[in-house]
């Protein structure tokens, strides 16, 4: 592929990287307004035409890493650790 095809194959992937986040962002915005309308009716679960709006709270563990290396100490933290590899992505 030429440089100047590779160029402009990153310049569009630039503007639909901001359109998406656009439109994300006019998603929240929506999603905010619907958990709002929820909130001053008082409900977890809205029917609305075919749709079912759920807006509930949910419980979840998450390890304290934190915790767990003051109370036993890093070295037994990082003998359960592993690495692992990845490759990022980046245009700057």
């Amino acid at each position: 592929m030429a440089n100047n095809d590779l160029l402009k194959k990153i310049e569009s992937l630039i503007e639909y990287e901001a359109m998406i986040e656009e439109l994300k962002a006019e998603a929240e915005e929506i999603r905010n307004e619907v958990k709002a309308e929820m909130a001053s009716r008082d409900t977890e679960e809205l029917e609305i035409g075919s749709h079912i709006v759920r807006y509930t709270s949910v419980l979840s563990s998450r390890f304290d890493t934190k915790r767990f290396k003051e109370e036993l100490g890093e070295s037994l933290y990082k003998a359960y650790c592993k690495e692992v590899a990845s490759r990022r992505f980046t245009i700057a």
